[in-house]
């Protein structure tokens, strides 16, 4: 009791100096589901059963202004680099697998900097930051180990996109698994790693896992727990998240288990907001995966685990997906990186005081067409959308059954919509018209950042040199 009593206190006075309760840096586990919305975990809607992802969330921090880029590659590139897409040319879209573009490799990644910390690195899932070079790849960048598929989508059974085989241990083709379903093969891959740790090392497993992303496929075991549900796509998405639950249930007993639970940290993340027509949702808020509404942005999050000083809260600091390579990095007990847009949010976010953010864009596409969102900023409680909002731009109820809500994007070219986001975070309330000088100030705030960005580098032609034909019917890098 005596020694319980002195180790409980020893952490709360260690809180930022990256050593767990067992005095070695701690372990991260982070990860991220592709396409959930945030109205599809059961810790914001009852309805759904996540009975995994609930105890972590309801026993760590429930993170309630976490923020992410409207679709799936710009997150993923701000994850690894601290960086907004808008600076490194992957604000638009996203990475398509025709197209020989990458995060760029002069940027020093996450896992980089926590190998530089000693830590063992693996990545399992989805890369989507780039694949046409090998030194794009992840275990060029800094992973030790990979497991998983480069590309944004493919079958969740024969792990095939576009007819060809996306699908990697390491570096090699995993031909053998054709009918394994990835929820499961990711799992049980992430259990292996544990279980075969070296503890002496600290580990960061990266987790972003296929799952929820269409094409919609689940087990009938799983759709058969949503009996109530009448639309068929949304009864096999709601399965889908119990099966990425179960999932995550099976990775913290392999923790548990192995004696890393207690020194480990772990991050779950949205990559963007549920896919209104592939059947995620967002409600109340507005808006979905392409839009820079908060429907599309506006992340289910939590962290569970070490050094977290007021566990079981809901924590309202403002996040965005640059600040997780400085956070995490000073979480691992390495030296503050402040040469990013990125913030070290690790005393605030482990003690659970005010985040020092105070505003973030939500993007900047300078493309004729920008399909997930023209521009948006946030300055304290109030957001400014500047031009097209993107392609979602409703209230959307979990069985709704919605195309995209199209409209013409040069109809929006001078239009401002302005939201008090403390007073109405759910996006009803227009107040350009009656508050212009509040338009003024964020709209040259907003310019202030479009003079730092990029030219979105998105070729809009395939490359020739990309045929997966030449590389026996599998997507591989060496193309450019």
């Amino acid at each position: 009791m005596f020694v319980q009593l002195l180790c409980t206190v020893w952490v709360i006075v260690n809180l930022c100096d990256g050593v767990s309760a067992a005095g070695s840096p701690r372990h991260i586990v982070f990860i991220v589901a592709d396409d959930l919305g945030w109205n599809d975990v059961g810790f914001h809607n009852p309805d759904m059963i996540t009975p995994n992802i609930d105890r972590l969330a309801r026993e760590g921090l429930i993170l309630n202004q976490s923020y992410v880029q409207p679709v799936c590659s710009p997150s993923r590139s701000a994850f690894m680099s601290g960086y907004y897409p808008f600076k490194t040319g992957l604000q638009h879209l996203v990475i398509a697998n025709y197209q020989p573009v990458c995060l760029p490799q002069n940027i020093t990644i996450l896992p980089q900097k926590l190998k530089e910390l000693g830590y063992a690195t693996h990545i399992i899932g989805k890369w989507h930051n780039g694949f046409c070079s090998w030194n794009c790849t992840p275990t060029y960048r800094g992973f030790d180990s990979f497991f998983g598929y480069y590309n944004a989508r493919e079958d969740y059974y024969t792990h095939t996109t576009a007819g060809f085989l996306d699908y990697r241990n390491n570096t090699n083709a995993e031909k053998t698994e054709n009918g394994t379903y990835s929820t499961y093969r990711f799992a049980d891959e992430a259990i292996n790693i544990i279980g075969r740790h070296d503890k002496s090392r600290p580990l960061f497993l990266y987790l972003p896992f296929q799952a929820v992303h269409a094409p919609i496929e689940v087990p009938p075991k799983y759709e058969a727990l949503y009996p109530n549900i009448q639309t068929e796509g949304r009864r096999k998405y709601c399965g889908m998240v119990s099966a990425l639950d179960d999932a995550i249930g099976n990775i913290t007993k392999a923790l548990t288990s192995s004696e890393l639970m207690n020194d480990t940290l772990i991050l779950f993340t949205a990559d963007n907001g549920g896919w209104i027509s592939e059947h995620g949702n967002n409600f109340p808020l507005r808006g979905g995966k392409l839009s820079v509404y908060e429907g599309g942005t506006r992340a289910a999050a939590f962290m569970y685990g070490s050094c977290l000083e007021k566990p079981g809260t809901v924590y309202d600091g403002l996040i965005h997906a640059v600040d997780w390579l400085p956070t995490l990095t000073a979480a691992a007990g390495g030296t503050p990186v402040t040469d990013r847009d990125g913030m070290n949010l690790w005393p605030s976010i482990s003690a659970s005081s005010p985040s020092p953010r105070t505003e973030f864009v939500y993007n900047y596409d300078s493309h004729p067409f920008p399909e997930e969102g023209h521009a948006a900023i946030r300055v304290g409680d109030y957001k400014l959308i500047d031009g097209f909002p993107g392609l979602y731009n409703d209230w959307y109820k979990p069985e709704q059954v919605t195309n995209l809500s199209l409209t013409n994007i040069k109809d929006w070219a001078t239009k401002y919509q302005l939201f008090n986001l403390k007073d109405d975070p759910n996006e009803h309330h227009d107040l350009s018209t009656s508050q212009p000088d509040m338009v003024k100030k964020l709209a040259a705030r907003l310019a202030w950042y479009e003079k730092q960005a990029v030219s979105p580098n998105f070729p809009e032609l395939p490359d020739p040199k990309c045929n997966p034909e030449l590389y026996g019917n599998v997507w591989s890098p060496g193309w450019c």
